[in-house]
This record gives C-alpha cells, structure tokens and sequence, in this order.
C-alpha cells in the first residue's frame, strides 16, 4: 500500500471517530442547527414585521434576503464547535496519543475538519428545510444551487480549517472565546441582514472590508437572483486565504508538538 493510500485510510478513521462523537452526543448538531433558527425567527418573526411595518420589507422578501446570512451563521457555529472538540482532544491528550500510534500525522486533522464538513452541511441543509417552511422562496435553479452548495463548502472549509489551529494553540476552553466571538458575532457586522449603503461610515467600511460579506452577496445573488456584483471572486478568495492560512498554521502547530 502506498504512502497516500495508508493516509486516506487512516483519514477516513479518524472521520469516523469524528463522527461517532456527533452521534453520541446529538446535541452537538442540535445546536448547530438551533442556533441559526432562532436567529432566522428573530429576524424574520420580529425584525422582518418592524420593517414591514416601516414600509421598508415585507416579509416574504426579509426572509430571502436574510437566508444568505443564516447559512454563513450555521457555517460559523460549526467550526466553533469544531474548535472545542479539537481543544477537547489537545489537552486531555488523546491528540498526542495519537501521535504515538503508526498513523499519518495529517490524518488527525483531516478527521476533523471532514466530519466538521459533513456536520456543518447537514445542519445548513436542516436549517434551509426550516426557512423554506417559514416563506423562503429561492429561485435558483439547479446549477446555482450546486454553484451555492459550492460556495458554502468552501466557507466552511475555510473556517473549520482556522478554527484547528486555534484549537491546537488554546491551553484551555476559555482560550476559544476570540475565536469564537469573531466567528458567530462578525456576520452581524455584514450584509448579512441590512445593506451596508445603510449603516454609518465606519460600520459600512467594516461591513465591506470583511470576509463574510462577499460571501453572503454570492449566495444571496445565487439563490435569489440578487445582484452580487464582484463579490464572487472576493467570495472564494477570502475563503481560499483563510483555508490556506489555517491549514498551514495547523501543520505548524502539530509538526512542532510532534517534535517535542
């Protein structure tokens, strides 16, 4: 057997342990899935009637524009919990006795980040079957679904392959709250539920300058038709650099606790 056969297969065991947790412990992906919910009812259910009532949105329309921002919200619980599990691991020491056994060093992490990929779709699957149940009406045909379903891999790719390494380099759970607050609060600083040409000078730049943004503008045009304008190759860029960055922050970090 070949050098990259033994580190498929030792990946896909470490997926599978991945996903046993999941499986013991649904209230992992129940929360991944409530979360973003919740927030979709408090949205839709309270700020979509406030505008509404201002004139400003009806309802069915909110519910389309918002949708976008859910499912990169969803993305971000996700590699949060992912961060937890891998900090988990780390300092019970279960990573390093792994590293002891006759394994690919780099199939750990892939266990990880491809069960955290598997997670995180069927819960933004869950999550997009409720939308539709409260109005959601995208328009997409089935290219532009592959095409978002795309888009959303790679985001998640990207944040699950950041949320390793901050997994890896936290000493303790606690460490994870920089990293966490960023990833489920900064998407509310975006486009994800009013346009940026509304907020203050200062908020708008932010809102534009950020990863979450484009990538909220590429599903939203790509479901529902909304105008993305260049947003989908500063999409896939932002996410290519993040997923890039964090994978090679994950290496670092595990070649130099194995040679410790």
């Amino acid at each position: 057997m070949t050098t990259m056969a033994f580190a498929l297969r030792d990946s896909a065991t470490m997926t599978r342990r991945s996903l046993r947790h999941v499986l013991r412990y649904p209230v992992t992906l129940v929360v991944s899935v409530g979360v973003p919910v919740l927030l979709l009812l408090l949205f839709v259910g309270v700020f979509g009637a406030l505008k509404a009532g201002l004139g400003a949105a009806a309802h069915g329309s909110y519910i389309d524009y918002v949708m976008p921002g859910i499912i990169v919200m969803t993305a971000g619980y996700g590699s949060s919990v992912t961060a937890q599990a891998v900090n988990r691991d780390s300092t019970e020491g279960i990573i390093a006795r792994f590293r002891t056994m006759a394994i690919s060093p780099a199939s750990v992490l892939n266990g990880y980040v491809v069960s955290a990929l598997a997670r995180t779709l069927v819960s933004a699957a869950l999550v997009v079957a409720v939308a539709i149940g409260l109005g959601f009406r995208p328009t997409a045909d089935a290219g532009r679904w592959l095409a978002a379903v795309g888009v959303t891999v790679l985001l998640v790719l990207a944040l699950t392959w950041l949320a390793v390494p901050f997994g890896l380099a936290a000493k303790t759970a606690e460490g994870l709250s920089g990293f966490i607050l960023i990833v489920q609060l900064l998407p509310f600083i975006s486009s994800a539920f009013v346009s940026p040409a509304q907020m203050s000078v200062a908020v708008r730049w932010l809102a534009a300058n950020q990863p979450f943004s484009p990538v909220i503008d590429t599903l939203r045009g790509l479901l529902t038709g909304a105008p993305s304008g260049g947003s989908v190759l500063a999409a896939v860029l932002w996410c290519a650099g993040l997923a890039l960055a964090g994978y090679v922050w994950a290496r670092a970090l595990s070649r130099r606790d194995l040679n410790r």
